[in-house]
This record gives C-alpha cells, sequence and structure tokens, in this order.
C-alpha cells in the first residue's frame, strides 16, 4: 500500500500515462466519441415516444421500436467499450479506473435486455412494458452522468499535468 491508501501501482489519476496513450491512439477512442451521443439522441426520441405513448395512448408501436433501436445502440456501445476498455485498461470490463460505472452499465443493460425478453416473449402488456423502458431509461441517464463525471475528471487530469516533450 501507498501512503495514499491506494495499492502500491494504482495510478493516483484517472489514467496512467501508458494509459493516456493508448487511449488517445486507439480507433476506438472517436468510436465510443461518435456512439454516446448517437446513443443519447435515440434516447431522447425514444423518452418522448414512449411518455406519447403513456399520456395519450397513441404510438405504440413506434414507441416499441424506438425503444428496440435504444437498445439496439446501447449494446453496441457496450460491446465496443469494452474492447476499449481492453485496449486502454487490458481487461474487457470491470477496470479499476471504471468499475462502478460497468457495475451500473450492467444494471443498464439487464434491464433493457428484460425489456426484449418481456416484449419477445409476451410477458407484459403494453403499458407495463413502456414503464419497463422508462427504468431502463432512469438508469441508462444515471450511468451517462457517472460517464460525464468520469470524462471530466479525466480532462482536469488531464489539465493538471504537465506536457510531456519528446
Amino acid at each position: 500500500m501507498s501512503h495514499t491508501g491506494k495499492p502500491s501501482g494504482v495510478p493516483h489519476g484517472l489514467y496512467t500515462a501508458q494509459e493516456r496513450a493508448r487511449r488517445d491512439s486507439t480507433i476506438w477512442t472517436p468510436i465510443q466519441g461518435i456512439l454516446a451521443p448517437i446513443q443519447f439522441v435515440v434516447f431522447l426520441v425514444s423518452l418522448v415516444l414512449v411518455i406519447r405513448y403513456l399520456v395519450t395512448g397513441d404510438g405504440y408501436a413506434v414507441a416499441t421500436w424506438s425503444i428496440v433501436a435504444k437498445t439496439g445502440v446501447l449494446y453496441i456501445i457496450m460491446i465496443t467499450g469494452a474492447i476499449w476498455e481492453k485496449v486502454v485498461f487490458g481487461q474487457y470490463l470491470l477496470a479499476p479506473a471504471f468499475f462502478w460505472e460497468d457495475v451500473f452499465s450492467f444494471l443498464v443493460i439487464g434491464l433493457h435486455t428484460a425489456y426484449l425478453w418481456a416484449l419477445f416473449f409476451g410477458a407484459l402488456s403494453p403499458v407495463p412494458l413502456m414503464w419497463l423502458a422508462l427504468a431502463a431509461y432512469a438508469a441508462y441517464v444515471i450511468n451517462a452522468a457517472q460517464f460525464v463525471l468520469k470524462l471530466r475528471a479525466a480532462r482536469l487530469q488531464a489539465a493538471a499535468m504537465p506536457e510531456v516533450t519528446a
């Protein structure tokens, strides 16, 4: 253990210099940067459609397809995010720097998958299905906030570190 209470070898910031270099050089970083706002836009459109259905009773099919699309984008970002984590941190998920974000991501994926299961197997009627989607969306918002805060911390760490010249 170091004097900070962290195990020896654990970086004090989000990334070690080597991890930062891998993060900055991998194609998976810009892919995540493109997919995250796409997922957020799909989420916003779907959220409006789900709420519209719950309020008016209209648009069940389009709301359902929007949830399926949101779930598909979520799966894509989860898979590519795991690859990104492998490249940067050497493991597919639960790297110490993103441990809690990944743990909560499992809840998000689980709720979205539960929605798909309930939809395809007819386990829930339309209104409870939409409420399940809203629960999945609430978890997604919390998880997205976790990642935004982590990215902000990374930017603050990078700004505080002296530039390395070659």
